[in-house]
């Protein structure tokens, strides 16, 4: 208990604190049931209308897809008849349709059409209707002496017009679509080819999927369905003029027509349809498409008995979740009132330990003094580790310009004792030459660890390679080494920096003659060729080449292979930044005969232009 209080006021106070949690849980209570009541009577038309937008665009694949199949299924047979209509055998029946020899060879050649084509019927017509050959001459129920005057088909092919139908046949009692072309002879329309389409095999693909589809003509009637007992039925009311067009055509010959028990409504944008089966009603999700050189419109219907049945389970699963939340709730009024009992006897115990902690302050702060002084003293002997690096990256490339500096210092002595005077201020200008090209390495080299502060320009290639063997000569000399260069016609220009560019070469070639010295092949290649808009300029030794598990670490600083006191294992780790530097990559491999192959990848300087423009 606090210092000062009664333990009948903490039992007071122990009191106050549950019947304000009785309170809250009650309160809780009210608050669940409040949302519970407003999830269901609000959530599930709003969560119904979300599962029927993604239902409606499954519908809508399956019925372009549906539309899709028809259509290329009927254009296949589309320019058939037309074809047909052009045969000579046909054209001369059509000129003298009593003879009955011609009769009797378009009869076996439409057979023969027909069985190549798979189609259900193919038969030629005179003007006035009558039906002369067919590909079913010899069935029990042949076309041959029918009359088909009377359907659109025949009406507008005998007009000259390509013509579609589809309907019910009178004769063969058998549903298909009819393409019809007129026979001209001689700029004459002499009669009227047809080509009957079987529908069945279509509808089998419809029959077992999820969703139903069926295709109506214009006056509502199912023409297509998977659900056999749905054929022949409207869609529409079947009014007096509906029925009387539907007759004159003689669409569905003697098929009883009746309508469909359908109960319409809507769902936001959504046209739903409850039909009446015999195992009970059935709502649907209604999307339609009309096809307009078939004339009839195609009907994808989808149960929306998953729809509602994932509306409630969400529904479901939201009001769960309200009540877990609720419970969750509840436990933690419970729990916070055993934890504010637990804090008001706890008190003292806490008024202890802060009088812990402010003696651990005081220690603390006595420690952190000592931590600051540990840093900066590791600070600063960072930055004497890092001006160790700097020192030995000077060591190292300040060596082979000064060889080459001393060399001619030597010469020009025995130049002016031989008074060859033009010859030694030739070599007094190249020292004059090389103590340039140390000051701008030495500026490179600091820069080497920020962003340099030199330009990239473009750069002569074989410029570049000309100062670089002119510092390397000393080296080569000694290891009798030869460079052999290949930079092609022309050579190429790169996006870089010279005297950076000619330190990475300086590096990578004195390694090289390092490798070669004391071989009977002491040749360094230097190729450079355009690839793309990159430039590549591979150093190739005939040296022992690099081992797998020294290539990993090449490029890292201070690793070298060399004995002591003959390299620090900085130069190809400068030269690697450098290149990368350049935006460009620095890799090494082993030639497939042998010796080490470094590549160094640069920008052109043309590509580089170009994307500027």
């Amino acid at each position: 208990m606090l210092a000062g209080q009664s333990p009948s006021a903490v039992s007071q106070s122990v009191e106050e604190t549950l019947r304000h949690a009785h309170r809250s849980l009650v309160l809780l209570a009210a608050l669940l049931l409040t949302a519970a009541v407003a999830v269901i009577g609000w959530g599930l038309p709003f969560v119904t209308l979300r599962f029927m937008n993604e239902a409606s665009l499954q519908a809508g694949s399956a019925l372009r897809l549906a539309v899709s199949a028809l259509s290329g299924q009927l254009k296949r047979y589309e320019p058939l008849p037309a074809l047909i209509a052009d045969h000579d055998d046909i054209k001369e029946l059509l000129t003298r349709p009593a003879d009955q020899g011609l009769r009797m060879a378009a009869n076996v050649y439409l057979r023969e059409i027909n069985a190549l084509l798979r189609s259900s019927d193919i038969y030629v017509m005179t003007m006035d209707g009558e039906t002369i050959a067919a590909s079913n001459y010899d069935d029990p129920a042949t076309f041959i002496g029918q009359n088909f005057s009377y359907r659109p088909y025949f009406q507008d092919a005998a007009q000259g017009r390509q013509a579609r139908f589809y309907a019910l046949g009178t004769t063969s009692a058998k549903r298909g679509y009819y393409f019809a072309s007129p026979v001209s002879v001689a700029g004459s329309i002499r009669g009227v080819i047809v080509f009957k389409v079987d529908i069945d095999a279509i509808e089998d693909s419809w029959r077992g999927g999820e969703y139903k589809i069926i295709v109506n003509d214009p006056e509502g009637i199912i023409f297509m369905s998977g659900s056999p007992a749905w054929l022949y039925s409207s869609v529409l009311p079947l009014t007096r003029e509906r029925l009387a067009r539907t007759a004159q055509s003689r669409r569905y010959s003697d098929a009883v027509l009746r309508e469909l028990p359908i109960e319409r409504s809507r769902l936001a944008s959504h046209a739903l349809m409850r039909i009446a089966e015999p195992d009970g009603a059935r709502e649907y999700l209604a999307l339609s498409q009309y096809v307009a050189e078939a004339d009839w419109t195609v009907n994808v219907l989808m149960d929306t008995g998953s729809v509602h049945s994932q509306a409630r389970t969400a529904i479901a699963a939201l009001v769960l979740l309200i009540c877990v939340a609720g419970l969750a709730g509840g436990v933690l009024i419970q729990r916070r009132a055993r934890l504010n009992e637990r804090i008001e006897m706890e008190s003292r115990a806490k008024a202890e330990l802060e009088r812990r902690v402010e003696e651990r302050t005081a220690d603390l702060a006595r420690v952190n003094l000592e931590l600051r002084k540990t840093q900066a003293d590791l600070i600063q002997a960072g930055k004497l580790a890092g001006l160790g690096q700097m020192s030995a990256a000077l060591s190292h490339e300040f060596n082979q310009p000064l060889a080459a500096a001393k060399t001619y210092a030597d010469s020009a002595a025995l130049l002016l004792d031989r008074e060859r005077y033009d010859d030694a201020r030739g070599n007094l200008a190249r020292i004059s030459s090389l103590i340039d090209r140390m000051a701008s390495i030495s500026r490179h080299l600091r820069n080497f660890a920020r962003k340099p502060n030199e330009k990239l320009a473009p750069v002569s290639v074989e410029e570049v390679l000309l100062d670089t063997l002119e510092i390397v000569s000393a080296r080569l000399a000694t290891a009798r080494a030869e460079v052999v260069s290949d930079l092609g016609s022309p050579p190429p220009v790169v996006r870089a920096g010279s005297v950076r560019l000619q330190q990475v070469l300086v590096n990578i070639i004195s390694n090289a003659a390092d490798a070669v010295e004391g071989l009977d092949d002491r040749r360094i290649h230097v190729n450079a060729r355009r690839e793309g808009e990159r430039v590549v300029v591979e150093v190739r030794d005939h040296g022992p080449g690099v081992q797998p598990a020294i290539a990993e670490r090449i490029f890292d600083p201070f690793f070298t292979t060399k004995g002591v006191g003959k390299g620090l294992g900085l130069g190809l780790s400068i030269s690697y930044n450098i290149v990368k530097d350049f935006g460009g990559n620095l890799t090494v491999s082993n030639h497939p005969e042998g010796g080490a192959v470094f590549r160094i990848e640069l920008d052109a300087a043309a590509a580089q232009q170009e994307a500027a423009e």
